[in-house]
C-alpha cells in the first residue's frame, strides 16, 4: 500500500511538473507599442526601442527573439550616451599631459572638454578625480589613473544616468516580457495554476501521507542507493534544474515571465500588484517550506522537539519571511521581513534601504531600530540561552528549506576534517568580507565619497551580491543539495551563521551532551549531521559537541538508539534534560 500510495503521489508530482515546463516552452509574447511605454519612463529610450522592435510589433513572437532585438537597441542607447557624455580618448590623453605638467584643477579640466554637455561631463570627472587635484603626477599613476577614472564615470554615471546600465536592462527586459505574455497562462489562468502547482502540491503531500504506514524516524533502507539520495542520476537531474533555475531568477529572470505571469492572480489578491519573479520564488519557496514539512512532521511525529521545531520554521517562513512582508506592500509601506538579520541580509543598511525605512515615517524607523536591536542584542543574547539554533533551526528562511525540502539529502554532507578546515576559512571568510563591504557602504552614505580605502563601494556591495548573495546563497546554496547535502550555504557561506557560531561556540549555554559509555558506534549520528559533524566521534570520547557550526536540529539525537545525545541548555558541566521535550 505504501507503494501503491507513494507512486501515485509521485505520478502527479510528474505531471504538474511537466505541465509546467510546458508552459513555459509553448507560451507566446505579443509585443505593443503600449507595453514598451509602459515598461520604459524615458521616452527617448522607448521610442527607439519600438522603432528597434517594429518587425515584431503585434504578432506572435519568441521570447528568444524579443530579447535578441532588444539587445541590439540596448548597444545603440548606450552609444549614444558615451558619445554625448564621456570623455574621449584624446580628452584622455591631454588630461594626462596636463597633470604630469602642471597638475589637475577644475578650470583646467573644463579647458580640456569640449562639446554640448561640457559642464556635466566636468562635473562627472571632478567627482570621481578631485583625488587627483593640485599635484602633479607621475606618467605611470596619470597613465593608470586617469582612464580609470574616464571608465568609472563610464560605468557608474554617463550609462546609468542617460544610457541604460546592465541593472537598466535587465529590469526592461523583465517589463517587456512579462507584459508581452500571451497564450493558456493568461487566458485560461485558474486551470493552469491547478494543473501544475495543485497537482505538484497534491502529489507532494500525498507522498508526505504514504509515511504514516512506515515507522517514525530515519531508516537506512535505500537511503545510498535512492538514485536521488545518493548523488546518483535522479539527484544529479534534480541539482541540475535547481540550479538553473537559480541562475535564471537571478541573472536572467526575463526568461521565465511565463512562470511568474502564472502567479499573478495570487499577487494581486495578496499585495494588489502584478507578481515579480520574486513573489514567484517567494511562493515556490514557501510552498516547499510547507508540503515537505508536513512530510517532516509526519516522519519525526514521535519527536515532540521535531514537531515544535518544524511547525516553528513553517510558520515563520509562511507569516514572516512570505504574507506580511507582501502584505507590508499592499499597505505602502517598505517590504520588510522581520526575522531576517544582518550580514545575512546583507543588503540592510544600503543607501536605498535606509531612504526607503526612513522615508516611510513612524513605521520604518522603527523597522530600521528593530533590525539593529536584533544585530546588537538579539542575538548575542538568544544565542547565549538557546545556541545558533534559535534562528538557524527555528526561524531562519534558509534553514528552514534545508530542515524540510532538503531531508532527503541530509546525509550526503561531508564529515571528513579536510571539508571541516575548509567550512571554517570560508564560512568566517564570507563574514569579514561582509563586514568590510557593510563599513564601505555606511562610509558612502555618510560621506557621499565612494572610493573606501582604495576600492569603490558600490563596486564591492556589487561584488559581493553578485557572488555571495546570489551565487553562493542561491545557486550553490540550494541547487547542490542532492550533491553535497542540504546545509552547504549554511555550512561554508552564511555569515550569520559564522557569527551566530562564535557566540556559541565560546559564550553559550547549548550543547549537545554525551554519554559515552553506552555508545554501540552505530555511526547513525554522524551519518545524518547535515553539518558534517562526526557526531560519533565525540560520543565515543564522551566529549560535549560544542562546535561553531552545529544547529541543534536534534535529528543525531532522534536516531540515536541508545539515547547518548542530549540536547541541553545548562551551565557547563551540568547535564540537565529538557524533560518532556527532547525524547
Amino acid at each position: 500500500m505504501y507503494k501503491l500510495i507513494n507512486k501515485i503521489g509521485a505520478l502527479l508530482v510528474v505531471s504538474g511538473f511537466v505541465i509546467f515546463l510546458s508552459l513555459y516552452v509553448l507560451t507566446p509574447f505579443i509585443v505593443t507599442k503600449k507595453t514598451i511605454e509602459t515598461a520604459i519612463e524615458n521616452e527617448g529610450h522607448a521610442s527607439l526601442i519600438e522603432s528597434r522592435l517594429s518587425g515584431i510589433l503585434n504578432v506572435p513572437t519568441t521570447n528568444l527573439e524579443l530579447q535578441r532585438e532588444l539587445t541590439g537597441a540596448f548597444e545603440l542607447i548606450n552609444n549614444e550616451a558615451e558619445e554625448n557624455f564621456g570623455l574621449k580618448k584624446i580628452e584622455v590623453e591631454q588630461l594626462v599631459e596636463i597633470a604630469t605638467s602642471e597638475g589637475l584643477t577644475e578650470s583646467n579640466v573644463a579647458e580640456v572638454i569640449h562639446g554640448e554637455h561640457r559642464k556635466e561631463k566636468v562635473e562627472l570627472f571632478s567627482n570621481y578625480g578631485n583625488w587627483l587635484f593640485n599635484e602633479v603626477l607621475s606618467d605611470e599613476k596619470a597613465r593608470s589613473e586617469i582612464p580609470k577614472i574616464a571608465d568609472n564615470m563610464l560605468k557608474y554615471e554617463v550609462i546609468p544616468q542617460f544610457g541604460m546600465d546592465r541593472y537598466q536592462q535587465k529590469s526592461t527586459r523583465y517589463r517587456i516580457a512579462k507584459n508581452s505574455v500571451a497564450g493558456p497562462v493568461v487566458s485560461e489562468n485558474i486551470w493552469a495554476l491547478l494543473l501544475t502547482f495543485g497537482l505538484i502540491i497534491a502529489g507532494g503531500l500525498l507522498m508526505s501521507l504514504s509515511l504514516m504506514l512506515h515507522l517514525p524516524g530515519s531508516y537506512n533502507n535505500r537511503t545510498f542507493s535512492h538514485p536521488a539520495k545518493s548523488r546518483k542520476w535522479l539527484g544529479i537531474i534534480i541539482g541540475t534544474f535547481l540550479i538553473g533555475f537559480y541562475i535564471i531568477l537571478y541573472y536572467f529572470p526575463h526568461y521565465i515571465t511565463p512562470w511568474v505571469a502564472l502567479v499573478d492572480p495570487i499577487s494581486y489578491w495578496l499585495k494588489g500588484a502584478a507578481a515579480s519573479e520574486f513573489f514567484l520564488y517567494g511562493l515556490l519557496y514557501t510552498l516547499a517550506v510547507l508540503v515537505m514539512g508536513v512530510r517532516m512532521l509526519i516522519k519525526y511525529r514521535d519527536n515532540n522537539y521535531q514537531l515544535v521545531r518544524t511547525m516553528s520554521v513553517m510558520f515563520f517562513q509562511l507569516a514572516f519571511a512570505f504574507l506580511i512582508p507582501e502584505i507590508l506592500v499592499r499597505l505602502n509601506q517598505p517590504y520588510f521581513d522581520f526575522k531576517n538579520i544582518w550580514p545575512l541580509d546583507y543588503d540592510f543598511f544600503f543607501d536605498y534601504e535606509l531612504a526607503n525605512l526612513i522615508q516611510a515615517g513612524n513605521l520604518g524607523v522603527f523597522m530600521l531600530i528593530w533590525g539593529i536591536a536584533l544585530i546588537v542584542l538579539g542575538v548575542p543574547l538568544f544565542t547565549f540561552f538557546y545556541g545558533k539554533r534559535w534562528y538557524c533551526s527555528w526561524v531562519c528562511g534558509c534553514g528552514g528549506l534545508a530542515e524540510t525540502l532538503g531531508d532527503p539529502f541530509r546525509q550526503l554532507s561531508d564529515k571528513s576534517l579536510k571539508a571541516w578546515k575548509i567550512e571554517r576559512y570560508m564560512v568566517h571568510g564570507v563574514l569579514v568580507l561582509a563586514v568590510f563591504m557593510t563599513a564601505a557602504v555606511l562610509y558612502t552614505y555618510f560621506t557621499g565619497n565612494s572610493q573606501f580605502l582604495g576600492l569603490n563601494s558600490y563596486g564591492i556591495r556589487e561584488v559581493y551580491g553578485s557572488f555571495i548573495g546570489a551565487a553562493f546563497a542561491g545557486v550553490i546554496g540550494t541547487g547542490f543539495y542532492p550533491l553535497m547535502g542540504n546545509r552547504v550555504w549554511c555550512r561554508f557561506g552564511c555569515p550569520l551563521a559564522a557569527y551566530l557560531g562564535i557566540i556559541q561556540r565560546f559564550r553559550s549555554r547549548f550543547r549537545i551532551t554525551t554519554n559515552g559509555g553506552q555508545c554501540i558506534s552505530c555511526g547513525n549520528c554522524s551519518t545524518y549531521c547535515e553539518m558534517g559533524i562526526d557526531v560519533r566521534s565525540y560520543a565515543q570520547k564522551g566529549q560535549n559537541i560544542v562546535r561553531a557550526s552545529c544547529v541543534g536540529c536534534g535529528i543525531c539525537a532522534s536516531v540515536c538508539p541508545r539515547g547518548v545525545l542530549k540536547l541541553e541548555n545548562s551551565n557547563p558541566g551540568a547535564r540537565t534534560e529538557l524533560n518532556g521535550f527532547i525524547k
